[in-house]
């Protein structure tokens, strides 16, 4: 299997969000695990996609940088 791109990552984030619709939101691992078998080693570029998605990423209902933000996010769309 092809190692996902920046876009795949955007669209598996994205359709996530709206899946879940506004108001609610996700673990960014479950697109990684949605594009990898090991997922893990794609968490890093699945932050820097959702970083500049229309996505809010937060920490403990908190807005945090997707980024920079160390240990467990949730994203919503904004």
């Amino acid at each position: 299997m092809a190692e996902p791109t920046d876009a795949d990552i955007e669209h598996a984030l994205m359709d996530l969000a709206h899946r879940r619709g506004a108001g609610k939101t996700f673990c960014p691992s479950e697109a990684a695990r949605a594009l990898a078998e090991d997922w893990r080693p794609l968490m890093a570029r699945v932050r820097r996609v959702a970083a500049w998605l229309p996505l809010t990423a937060t920490q403990r209902g908190l807005p945090v940088d997707a980024r920079t933000a160390r240990g467990p996010i949730r994203l919503g769309l904004r």
